[in-house]
C-alpha cells in the first residue's frame, strides 16, 4: 500500500488529487475541533463522560471521530449523509417513481444525488436539534447574552451551526469524488475514525501499566488483543477479495458479416458483498434501549434488569446482535442484487450458464448461490462485530476504542483506495496501439 501511494506522488496528476485529499482531511480535522458558542466546555466533559458505552451518542461519537462529545462544528459527522443514502436507496426500491429514476441512467443518478443532499441537510437539522435538547435538558448550554437564558438567539445559532457543519462535510466528501482519489464520504469517515488510534494506544498503555501495578492478567491479555487486532486485520483484507465466481458462456452470433460472442467469462459475487452495513444496522437497532436507558435511568426492579440485558456485556446482547447482523445481511442482499434480472440480461446477451437452463432455472441458481454466499458472509460479519466484545468480556478489556465496525471501516477504505490508485496508475502507463 505505501509503495503504491510513494509511486502515485511521482505523477503529477495523481500528486495533485493526493495533497487535494490530505487537505480536505486537514480541514475536516480542523472543524472536528472547532466548538460550537454557548456551552460549558467543562460540564459538557463531565456529561459525555458518564454516557460512554452502547448507546446512540457513543455510536455516533465513533462516526463523527470524537467530535460528537465535543460538540464541535462537525458533530454530527457524515452520519445524516450515511442515513440519507440509505434511506434513498431502501425508497428507490419501495417506490416506483424513484426506481424508474434510477434506471434513467446518469441523469437519472444526478437527481436521486440532488434528492440526497436534501434530505442529508434536513436530517442534520434534526439531529440537530435533537442534540441541542439533550444538551439544554443536561444544563450544558450557557446563557444568552441577549435575556440570560435559553433564548432563541443561541437555540438558533447551535442548531443551524451543527447544521451548517452537516451540509459543509457532505460538501467536502463531494470535492474528494470530484479532485481527489477514493470516495470522499469514505475517506472523512476513515479519517475520523483513524483519529480515535491515539486514544486506543492509551488504553493499552492504561492496561499495560495496570498489569505492572499487579494486575498480572494484563500481562497475557494485552499482548493477545495486539495480536488478534492484527490477525482481524488480516481476515478482513483476505475477505474483502474473496469471491465466488459463476461460470458463464456466451454463444456465437453473427451480425452483417461479423461473429461476435463465444467467450467464456464468469460472473463474480463477492462474499462480502455488503460491507459494514448489516453491522450498522444491528447496532443502531441495538443501541436504542441503552439510550432510552439514558433519560429514564431505571436503577431496580425490573426495568434495570431490562436495560441491563442489552448491554454490550450480557450474553443476550451478543446472541441478539449475532442474529440481526444474519438477517440485515439477508435484507441488505435483497435489495441489491436481483436474480430474476441478471438471468434476464444473461438471456438478453445470449450468456448462459453451463448446465442451467435459461429463464428460471438460472434465476433459482443464482439465488441459491447468493442466499450461500450471503450467509458466509454475515457470519464473518458476525465474528469481527462479536470477536471485541466476547473478548473484552473474558479479559476485562471492555470499552476498547476501535471496534469490529472501525476496522472493518478502516481496512475497507484503505483497499478500496489503493486500488483506485493503481487503476488510475496502470491507465496513465498505458500505451495504445499508435502511441
Amino acid at each position: 500500500m505505501f509503495k503504491t501511494i510513494q509511486n502515485a506522488f511521482k505523477i503529477p496528476d495523481l500528486r495533485k488529487k493526493l495533497l487535494f485529499t490530505l487537505m480536505i482531511i486537514i480541514v475536516f480535522r480542523i472543524g472536528s475541533v472547532i466548538p460550537v458558542p454557548f456551552l460549558d466546555r467543562a460540564a459538557l466533559a463531565t456529561l459525555m463522560s458518564q454516557y460512554a458505552g452502547d448507546n446512540v451518542l457513543a455510536y455516533q461519537n465513533m462516526l463523527a471521530g470524537g467530535a460528537f462529545q465535543n460538540a464541535t462544528l462537525f458533530a454530527m459527522g457524515i452520519t445524516p449523509y450515511i442515513n440519507s443514502s440509505i434511506i434513498m436507496q431502501l425508497l428507490t426500491v419501495a417506490i416506483p417513481a424513484l426506481e424508474r429514476l434510477a434506471k434513467e441512467g446518469n441523469e437519472g443518478r444526478k437527481k436521486i444525488a440532488s434528492i440526497t443532499r436534501y434530505v442529508t441537510v434536513g436530517l442534520g437539522l434534526i439531529q440537530g436539534t435533537a442534540y441541542y435538547v439533550f444538551l439544554r435538558r443536561s444544563a450544558i448550554i450557557v446563557s444568552d447574552w441577549r435575556n440570560g437564558g435559553y433564548g432563541v438567539f443561541s437555540c438558533a445559532v447551535i442548531i443551524l451551526t451543527f447544521t451548517a457543519g452537516t451540509a459543509l462535510v457532505m460538501w467536502l466528501g463531494e470535492r474528494i469524488n470530484v479532485h481527489g482519489v477514493g470516495n470522499g464520504i469514505s475517506i472523512l469517515l476513515f479519517a475520523g475514525i483513524i483519529s480515535r488510534a491515539s486514544t486506543l494506544v492509551t488504553q493499552l498503555v492504561s492496561f499495560w501499566q495496570m498489569a505492572l501495578n499487579g494486575q498480572t492478567k494484563y500481562f497475557f491479555f494485552v499482548p493477545i488483543y495486539i495480536v488478534i487486532f492484527f490477525a482481524v486485520i488480516w481476515l478482513i483484507t483476505f475477505m474483502n477479495d474473496a469471491e465466488r465466481r459463476i461460470p458463464v458462456q456466451y454463444a456465437k452470433r453473427v451480425v452483417g458479416r461479423k461473429m461476435y460472442g463465444g467467450q467464456s467469462t464468469h460472473l463474480p459475487i463477492k462474499v462480502a458483498m455488503d460491507g459494514v452495513m448489516p453491522i450498522i444496522f444491528a447496532s443502531s437497532i441495538l443501541s436504542i434501549p441503552a439510550t432510552i436507558n439514558l433519560f429514564v435511568k431505571a436503577e431496580s426492579g425490573f426495568w434495570k434488569s431490562f436495560f441491563d440485558f442489552f448491554s454490550s456485556s450480557s450474553i443476550g446482547y451478543m446472541i441478539i446482535y449475532f442474529f440481526l447482523i444474519i438477517m440485515f445481511a439477508y435484507f441488505y442482499t435483497t435489495i441489491q442484487y436481483n436474480p430474476v434480472e441478471m438471468a434476464n440480461n444473461l438471456r438478453t446477451n445470449n450468456g448462459t450458464i453451463p448446465g442451467i437452463r435459461p429463464g428460471r432455472p438460472t434465476a433459482d441458481y443464482i439465488a441459491k448461490i447468493l442466499s450461500r454466499i450471503t450467509l458466509i458472509g454475515a457470519l464473518f460479519l458476525a465474528l469481527i462485530a462479536l470477536l471485541p466484545l466476547i473478548y473484552g468480556k473474558i479479559s476485562g478489556m471492555a470499552g476498547m476504542s476501535l471496534s469490529g465496525t472501525s476496522i472493518i471501516i478502516i481496512v475497507g477504505v484503505a483497499l478500496e483506495t489503493v486500488k483506485q490508485l493503481e487503476s488510475q496508475m496502470m491507465m496513465r502507463h498505458y500505451k495504445g496501439f499508435l502511441d
